[in-house]
């Protein structure tokens, strides 16, 4: 397994996969790779069927494409949690109940949700473009009538090819039997399903004279910010199931399995759910490697700002027993851009002075205090 975590660091195809420019390092995949290398060695119920090819080599062909897929999850997670208390931390990478990260509360539903889609997104988004021999784009439809006045037609995208390859990868990180590990199953399933509920059709007009007298049609993934919006509003009306949080006793997982197929029996699959309360994440906590909102940053006074921007200082400092400071930063940026024959752009650095707000301890030292618990409390029950 060294050696191939080693390899998965610098993974190079004929084509960069899609958003390989952005990638940076990131842990989550080498526990991924060294994962199904773990189960292929030891685990009989994989089967050579399991597999479009066999093999560690075969983990390597999609290894870039996953990397890619969970950092956009994870930057999609910051980007939804910008402004809330919880905020996605670096520890959310921790997804796997498989390496003792036992957590199952709302925010990791959703954490789980978001990389499952982004590695199905990529792997998608790769195969229609052809980065990937053995697949391409879903013509399974290629002349069908769709409906009235048009017909399947075009280059819909493979999101069975995506599906298939994200869950080998993202699923097997649970090895357990206990209801977390079902529970980061079913979220893994919801993030996937999101892929396919938010895809769009797109069309392309035929005719004498541009008239459109029939349309040819094909199936595209939408933007991943549409699909985190969508995650993003299944974790505001996720569901808290009461379960036997232990892990299942030996020669007792028959029994624990049935337990759990009947607490999800009236769960639609789409729907995100969890088993833990959240904890204060107003303050710091250690153990949870949670820093508090004691020092983040909240936005004040524009405009131009959403209702939820410009409550934000009141929802990260206010209402956790901070105040708000007032801090004037030097910002460096480009400036006085021009464009130089042939063929460069050549800018000078400007500074200037923004006003900044953080939150910040009362005078007096008093720890903060979440006084919103009981509310938030009682809006997710």
């Amino acid at each position: 397994p060294s050696s191939l975590l080693a390899l998965t660091s610098g993974i190079r195809t004929n084509r960069p996969p899609f958003g390989i420019a952005a990638m940076g390092p990131l842990n989550l995949l080498a526990v991924m790779v060294m994962s199904m290398y773990c189960h292929v060695q030891f685990a009989s119920a994989w089967t050579v069927n399991n597999f479009l090819m066999t093999g560690p080599k075969a983990f390597l062909t999609y290894a870039s494409s996953v990397q890619i897929g969970a950092q956009s999850g994870i930057q999609e997670c910051k980007h939804q949690f910008a402004l809330e208390r919880w905020n996605c931390p670096e520890n959310t990478l921790q997804l796997s109940t498989y390496n003792g990260i036992r957590s199952a509360t709302r925010e990791t539903s959703f954490v789980h949700a978001i990389s499952a889609a982004g590695v199905m997104y990529t792997l998608t988004k790769n195969c229609s473009m052809g980065d990937f021999d053995n697949c391409g784009c879903d013509d399974s439809r290629i002349g069908q009538t769709g409906g009235r006045g048009w017909i399947w037609g075009g280059c819909s995208d493979n999101v069975a090819f995506g599906e298939k390859i994200s869950k080998q990868f993202v699923d097997a990180l649970e090895g357990g039997q206990d209801s977390r590990a079902a529970v980061n199953l079913h979220n893994n399933e919801a993030g996937r399903l999101a892929i396919k509920a938010t895809m769009r059709r797109a069309c392309k007009c035929h005719g004498v004279s541009g008239s459109c007298s029939i349309q040819t049609c094909w199936m595209q993934l939408a933007d991943f910010r549409e699909v985190g919006n969508y995650l993003k509003m299944k974790h505001e009306h996720a569901k808290k199931l009461e379960m036997d949080k232990k892990p299942a006793r030996v020669g007792n997982s028959a029994d624990n399995r049935g337990a759990i197929a009947h607490t999800f029996r009236n769960i639609a699959r789409t729907e995100l759910i969890y088993l833990e309360d959240s904890p204060d994440y107003c303050v710091k906590n250690q153990s949870l490697e949670y820093q508090g909102t004691e020092g983040r940053e909240c936005l004040k006074g524009d405009k131009n700002m959403s209702q939820w921007e410009r409550k934000s200082c009141r929802r990260l400092c206010y209402e956790c027993g901070l105040r708000v400071v007032e801090k004037r930063i030097e910002v460096v940026s480009s400036c006085n851009c021009k464009f130089h024959w042939c063929c460069t752009v050549k800018c000078d650095k400007c500074t200037q002075v923004v006003t900044k707000y953080f939150c910040a301890r009362k005078e007096g030292g008093r720890k903060p205090q979440n006084k919103t618990k009981r509310r938030h409390r009682a809006h997710r029950h």
